[in-house]
């Protein structure tokens, strides 16, 4: 537990700023939603879910990976999201139509519970609005992932449509394998939407680093020659139609070698050409209106106000309070020179916790993540009364992603159990995984962290399920690796506790590094440094 002034912040909320990520109708025809009834919470409840399905319709693929694309609501299986301007400008009239609506609402006279969910929407909309009124960059309603750079090394739909096709989009029979093929017909106009985005980017001047375009760029190569050659798009469609009678390779190949490869194309153009322009320069500080986007990127992932000089320096507060803890368990490890940092990067070079860089130790790391999971799910009743089912597969991530990915990431499945929760682990390079870093990883991404989390969430009303809060998602999965290490999972294993302090130190580094690039203007290299050290 971080021994931080708990009388300004409490170990929880320190966590979660350390976490710190076509609508059918027009919601202005206010008469054709279920304003009225007799109940008040009964009418906001119907309401918000009227809301929680034209996001839904704005955003088909959350459909799929909740498992609600079914009965009256199939046809969405078959679609995919709007990512141009005018698909953002649809959402963002979404939200400013859908605040009007609630304002009908007298929240005094609404249950606890369901004025917590107005509550949570019209934080989430007023937030997500003021995105929306910047010039460029992605605005995640209610998640995690905002970013001023529409597509580069981790964001865009030359590495979401594929992975999301492959492992959420469920095929059990002739029709299920359509979709699929109408969903893949869809993906150039999906490209080609993100393409205006990023075009009218740089015609003001916003064109992201030369290093995250030179890893966009290499990854997006890697998209288009798999595409060019059929690749994943086709063999994820061909391997789960065996014994569905229809022509589905041939179909599939076609738009896969054609139309979706000469989108990647036109996108990869893009990003060169943005690569002729692009400096070093890492900081928001070096974009238009960079300071007033990470001012609000600031405030819609972490729900707070404070200013980046508070967060740079609660980021140093935590790290001096963990490095504390660390410091007898290196001596004790037989760690005694060096400053932490370095003692810790000498630890991460040690053999003795590393695994073989092939295929062998790539089965080992899952294999030992999912010895961690098998020892948790086992603790969990002494401090979860409501337990859930934790719904989970281990995976690889797409070695295409693997360049410009985070070791890991992880979230629940859909609704009904049928998708399994997962955790993509990058792979790519074994060595950034060491034996004393995978339990916390586990805890963290998995259970009782994002993938427990998220089933908890899809039990929540539809709105509720779909407004995941950076900071709380975060938090949890923070708070989760604590539970990690309350519930015993490093008794007698001081190596294991110490890669669970270095997790938490991990964000409090994020905290210092982050404000750093992006309003004290350090430089990348500076920021590097100070985080290796």
């Amino acid at each position: 537990m971080m021994r931080m002034d708990m009388t300004t912040l409490s170990r929880r909320q320190a966590l979660a700023l350390m976490g710190a990520a076509t609508s059918t109708l027009a919601l202005d025809a206010a008469q054709a939603a279920p304003l009225r009834r007799a109940d008040p919470s009964q009418a906001a409840n119907a309401y918000l879910d009227w809301v929680a399905w034209q996001l839904v319709n704005l955003s088909p693929e959350s459909a799929t990976s909740l498992g609600i694309d079914t009965g009256v609501h199939a046809g969405l299986k078959a679609r995919l999201g709007d990512r141009s301007a005018a698909g953002q400008a649809k959402v963002a009239a979404t939200l400013r139509s859908a605040l009007k609506g609630l304002a009908r609402h007298d929240t005094a006279r609404l249950d606890p519970v369901t004025r917590t969910s107005v509550a949570v929407v019209k934080s989430a909309f007023s937030v997500a609005l003021d995105g929306f009124a910047l010039p460029y960059g992605d605005v995640a309603v209610g998640g995690w992932r905002n970013t001023p750079y529409v597509v580069i090394q981790n964001v865009g739909g030359y590495l979401d449509t594929p992975r999301f096709l492959d492992s959420d989009h469920q095929i059990g029979n002739a029709r299920d394998a359509e979709a699929y093929l109408a969903r893949l017909a869809r993906f150039p106009a999906q490209l080609d939407g993100e393409l205006g985005r990023i075009r009218a980017a740089r015609g003001i001047g916003v064109v992201p680093p030369a290093f995250l375009l030179d890893k966009a760029i290499r990854q997006m190569e890697i998209a288009l020659k798999d595409a060019s050659a059929g690749g994943g798009l086709v063999e994820s469609l061909v391997r789960r139609t065996k014994g569905i009678p229809g022509n589905w390779d041939a179909r599939a190949r076609k738009l896969a070698t054609g139309p979706v490869a000469a989108a990647l194309a036109r996108q990869l153009a893009e990003l060169k050409l943005q690569r002729e322009k692009a400096t070093m320069d890492a900081g928001m500080w070096a974009r238009p209106h960079g300071d007033e986007w990470y001012g609000w990127a600031l405030r819609a992932s972490t729900t707070t106000r404070r200013s980046p000089e508070e967060i740079h320096a609660l980021g140093l507060e935590a790290l001096k309070d963990l490095h504390g803890q660390m410091e007898p368990i290196l001596q004790g490890l037989g760690y005694t020179k060096g400053s932490v940092g370095e003692r810790m990067t000498a630890l991460g070079k040690d053999p003795r916790f590393l695994f073989s860089p092939d295929d062998k130790g790539r089965a080992e790391i899952i294999a030992t993540m999912q010895g961690k999971i098998d020892f948790i799910r086992g603790r969990l009743p002494q401090a979860f009364r409501t337990l859930v089912p934790g719904n989970l597969e281990i995976r690889r991530l797409p070695p295409a992603e693997e360049d410009g990915a985070p070791g890991a990431y992880g979230g629940a499945g859909s609704k009904d159990g049928k998708i399994p929760g997962k955790i993509w682990l990058n792979l790519g390079d074994v060595g950034r995984h060491s034996r004393y870093s995978l339990p916390t990883l586990a805890f963290h991404e998995g259970i009782p962290g994002h993938v427990w989390q998220g089933e908890y969430a899809n039990r929540l009303p539809l709105i509720r399920t779909l407004l995941a809060f950076n900071a709380y998602s975060e938090g949890w999965a923070l708070y989760a690796e604590t539970l990690g290490d309350e519930l015993g999972a490093y008794e007698g294993d001081p190596l294991g506790r110490l890669g669970y302090l270095q997790s938490i130190a991990f964000r409090a580094c994020r905290l210092v590094v982050d404000t750093g690039l992006h309003a004290k203007r350090w430089t990348r290299e500076q920021a590097i440094k100070w985080f290796a050290e």
